[in-house]
């Protein structure tokens, strides 16, 4: 009978339905055939989003479209530009810049490309940059977003495993930091072959006078991170600390928060939150429905079948990671397929943190790969750019986000030193 969840699913996805429909509809399909009382869909539904740590995404949501109406990614996107605009390539090196500092705040790769693509790549073409290149470094360095703390991907995991979502975002402190370097170095290469322009010196104060702007950004992202790891309150609380730092910093500080935007950001958020726990939701009915048919049992098997060594084993999971996450969204990929990877991982040695990151950095290479490639499209949409010509010129970068995989998966250290410092 699993077949006709499949093959449902599918069909749904071809006929363009979004993944979240998709998944509820052929789970729907699926217990008709299987003469399953439909009961379970409500109840497995709820039983998927009423999860405590879940609470903690509407409001990340929230605070991160809090501090883009108050006009936070400017100030980060010029404090970049006073440091790096002096570089041959700086304007894309301060994309690349902009992209690390705003992770702690939208936690997501799709609301990077947007908010950061919508100043960033207007502003590239206009300083002599080839609009795919601006789209390319824009797309793949919103990829970090899910990589530095906060973020949905690895609060999504936490959930899933009840693995401590403290450790999971120090653990995706150094491989976010190592392909933020590897960006850099790329784009760099890049520029100087094609004599990209760069600008003048900034001088000290003003170098100062950006980094005061967007400090507020950076005092965010340090008391979400640490108010976590030294048990001040648990990450569904940092996300109300962050709303209310939010709206205490637009408010009081800047200033720049009025009703009438204070209204259309919570729309926003409660129509982003509610699409999210419906995804969520349907993957889970479409997850127990896996469960009962003991599709992870026959999975496990057949990859300790052809395998039970560490490294072949990792390779296999990444290469299916990569080849789900070119067609599948990041959290619904999560939602169906981490559980079940995670039992083959663990059972080979592998530490489940260790194990996390590497599932979320294939999926982040995923949203920069053909043919569903998020990221790709959004940046074209701004850069009225052709797909083709994007995904040549991000394919360097892809390279980059490869190697780091491939340090994490092999290196357990990159993952596991930081939280080591902080829990035995």
């Amino acid at each position: 009978m699993i077949w006709i969840l499949f093959i449902s699913f599918f069909i749904f996805l071809f006929l363009g339905f979004p993944i979240a429909f998709s998944l509820g509809l052929s789970a729907f399909t699926y217990l008709i055939f299987a003469q399953v009382p439909l009961v379970v869909i409500p109840l497995k539904m709820y039983s998927g989003i009423d999860v405590f740590v879940l609470l903690s995404i509407p409001g990340f949501i929230l605070a991160g479209n809090l501090m883009n109406l108050c006009g936070m990614t400017d100030r980060i996107i010029r404090f970049s530009n006073h440091l790096l605009g002096h570089v041959r390539g700086g304007l894309s090196l301060a994309n690349i810049g902009a992209s690390m500092i705003f992770a702690g705040i939208s936690g997501t790769a799709v609301a990077d490309t947007a908010s950061i693509g919508s100043i960033m790549i207007p502003a590239m073409k206009k300083e002599g940059y080839d609009g795919d290149f601006s789209c390319a470094v824009t797309a793949a360095s919103s990829t970090v977003g899910p990589i530095i703390p906060p973020s949905l991907p690895l609060i999504i995991a936490g959930s899933l495993t009840g693995l401590s979502i403290g450790k999971l975002f120090l653990a995706g402190a150094i491989p976010g930091l190592l392909l933020t370097v590897g960006f850099m170095v790329v784009s760099y290469v890049i520029s100087k072959k094609r004599k990209y322009p760069k600008k003048a010196r900034a001088g000290i104060k003003l170098v100062a006078s950006g980094f005061l702007d967007a400090f507020w950004a950076l005092v965010m992202t340090l008391i979400i991170l640490f108010g976590i790891v030294a048990g001040v309150f648990t990450p569904t609380e940092a996300s109300i600390v962050a709303v209310l730092y939010a709206l205490f910093v637009g408010i009081f500080i800047y200033q720049s928060i009025n009703i009438k935007g204070l209204i259309g950001v919570l729309k926003q958020s409660v129509s982003t939150t509610a699409s999210l726990m419906l995804l969520v939701g349907f993957a889970n009915l479409f997850g127990w429905i896996l469960v009962s048919e003991q599709v992870p049992q026959q999975v496990a098997a057949s990859l300790l079948g052809i395998s039970t060594n560490k490294i072949v084993l990792l390779l296999l999971i990444n290469l299916l990671l990569i080849v789900v996450g070119s067609f599948m969204e990041t959290i619904a990929a999560l939602l169906i397929l981490f559980p079940i990877l995670l039992k083959v991982a663990v059972s080979v040695g592998i530490d489940p943190i260790q194990f996390s990151i590497i599932a979320v950095l294939n999926l982040m290479i995923g949203l920069n790969t053909p043919p569903v490639g998020v990221c790709l499209f959004v940046a074209s949409g701004i850069g009225k750019e052709p797909i083709e010509r994007i995904t040549k010129q991000v394919l360097p970068f892809l390279l980059v986000s490869l190697i780091v995989l491939l340090l994490v998966s092999y290196i357990p250290q990159i993952s596991l030193f930081l939280p080591g410092l902080f829990w035995d």
